[in-house]
Parts: C-alpha cells; structure tokens; sequence
C-alpha cells in the first residue's frame, strides 16, 4: 500500500467508524508508528483535513468544529481528486466484475486493472482478501461467442478517434465474407457478444455486424460519415431483439398462466403491451421487423404460448415446432 492510498484508507476508516485509535491505524495499515505519525501530519497540514485526536475515546476523529466554522460537516471532508466513498468503491469494485464478464478477450480488464488495484489499495485489502471479495460477485453468460480482443479494439479506437473502417466480414446466412468500407456509429453488446452499428458505404445505409463475425479490420484515414443517433435509433432500434428494419408489424402472443408469472416481469420489447387475462393467462403485444429473433424465443417456451397474430408467425412457428418434434419420431 503507497502513502496515497493509505491516505484514502485512513479517511474511510475515520468517516466509517467516527473514530479510530492509533493502534487499529496501525494494524490496518501496516506501517510503523514514525509512518503513521507522518502520514496523519501530512494530512492536517497539507491537505487540510481536520483530523485530531480525542483523548478520552482514545482515537482519532473529524474535528466536530469544522461544523461550527461554517464550512460544512467535518466528515464530508475529501482529499484532492478522491470522490468515493466505500460503499461507492463497493459497487465499483461489483461493476469490475460485469465488466469482467463482457470482456472475455481482456481487452478492458487489462487497461481498468491499475484502477482495480487502486480501490482494493482504498479499501486496504490483502490480495487475498481482494480475491475472495470478487468471488462474492458471479456475472453468468451462458452461450457467448467471444470476440477477438484485436479486433474489439481495432473497432472501439476507430469509433473513438470517427475513422472508417476497412471490414473482411462473413455473412452466415450466405456463408461468404465480402469487404467493405463502414464508420462506425455505436458499438452494442446483446446477448453476450459485441455488435457494431455503421454506415456502409457500399450498401449506402446503415447496417449492424456482429464483431465475432469479422475476419479482418483495418483503422482508415477517412472521416468516419456522421449519422445522428436518433437516425440510428430509428432504422435500427425498432425491431425485436438484434434483427433490424424498418417495415414493422405487430404479434400477439398468448402465454399460458404457468408462463405469465415470469412473463409479466419481462421486457422483451420497450414498446410491448401486456394484458392479464380473467384466467391468470397473459397476452403481449410487440413490433418485429424480422421474425428470427422472435421465434426462437417463442420455441423457448413451447406449448406455453401461442401466437395469435400474424398467421405468417404463428406458421412459422408451428413449423419449427413439427421439425423439432420429428427428430424425436
């Protein structure tokens, strides 16, 4: 632990407590009694911060006469550039752990991890104690097509910096890769793997590609074209689920009452509306542009709901239902 983050943890440790004796400071710290001595002098005389020493309780204490001074409570004091509190660097600690797990290549882990380091510093924890406080958080993602981290940063900078791109991408439905020329507008992440939402300039439109489909990439020197984001929002944000476009129509769905407990909390759509019905069923209503997102979904739940609208739907289903079910003839 350096002397800046004994600095943040002997704040904590006072603001927590409301008051600490120089002994705990000197077990939490691990430092000498000349160290400590120093570092609580520094304190008072450089950054100003009103610590004293309260010899009936045998501790040491936020001075209650900054309140009276007028310049605020003393334990809201906060040294230079530091803004957290421990429950705050709690939850960034937790958010370390989310973003752990959307980071399978390690791409961000390894730039946030100085910082990671900084906060367990704050909160004076031992690297084992360190390793045990981020067992308590799990992020499961079951099913992820993981993304080269080359490419995640190749396409993050180019985003950053609004340069074009050059993409060698495969198209899984044609099962062929085509090159082409983007500027990328916003990266999304959905369903455990990373999409990027661009203008081609090929196809002169927007379009999305999924980063574990990209087979090559190069940062251009171009401009990257500028689309506004209620534009991107509007051509690509409309539909169900990842699948995008514009001519939109509306299903209705019938989920049985076993199904509708759950259903009910979901938001499988902004714009859905939901229905309870006098038997303890649900009906939804959604838009989709495309319907393969949304099938799957509903093959997930089985004889648990049936689509009422639009016919063309609920064949579709009805059909991937008879093949499934002929596998097991």
């Amino acid at each position: 632990m350096n002397r800046t983050e004994r600095f943040y943890r002997i704040e904590l440790l006072i603001k927590a407590r409301g008051g600490v004796s120089f002994e705990t400071l000197l077990a939490e710290l691990e430092v000498s009694p000349a160290t400590l001595k120093r570092d609580l002098q520094y304190l008072r005389d450089r950054m100003d911060a009103p610590i004293v020493y309260d010899r009936f309780d045998n501790a040491y204490k936020f001075d209650g006469a900054a309140d009276r001074a007028g310049s605020g409570p003393a334990s809201a004091h906060e040294l230079p550039g530091v803004w957290f509190s421990e429950s705050e660097i709690h939850a960034l600690l937790t958010m370390h752990q989310l973003i752990e797990g959307l980071d399978a290549g390690g791409v961000l882990g390894r730039h946030l991890q100085p910082l990671l380091d900084k906060l367990h510093g704050m909160l004076g924890a031992s690297e084992g104690e360190s390793r045990e406080l981020m067992k308590r958080v799990k992020i499961a993602s079951p099913a992820r097509r993981p993304v080269p981290s080359r490419w995640f940063e190749l396409v993050g900078s180019a985003l950053l910096k609004r340069r074009r791109i050059d993409l060698l991408y495969f198209t899984r439905t044609r099962r062929a890769e085509s090159r082409r020329e983007v500027s990328p507008q916003r990266l999304i992440h959905y369903r455990n793997t990373w999409y990027l939402d661009a203008w081609c300039h090929a196809s002169d439109g927007l379009r999305r590609f999924a980063l574990d489909a990209v087979r090559g990439a190069k940062v251009l020197d171009g401009r990257a074209k500028e689309v506004a984001m209620k534009t991107v929002q509007a051509e690509l944000d409309g539909g169900y689920g990842i699948f995008s476009g514009k001519a939109l129509q509306w299903a209705t769905l019938q989920f049985n009452a076993e199904a509708a407990q759950w259903v009910a909390q979901e938001e499988w759509h902004p714009d859905q509306q939901l229905a309870a019905q006098a038997d303890g069923s649900l009906q939804m209503r959604l838009p989709y542009a495309d319907a393969t997102e949304l099938a799957m979904d509903l093959l997930r739940h089985g004889p648990q709901v049936k689509v009422l609208a639009p016919a063309a739907l609920a064949e579709l289903v009805a059909k991937r239902h008879d093949a499934a079910a002929a596998l097991y003839a």
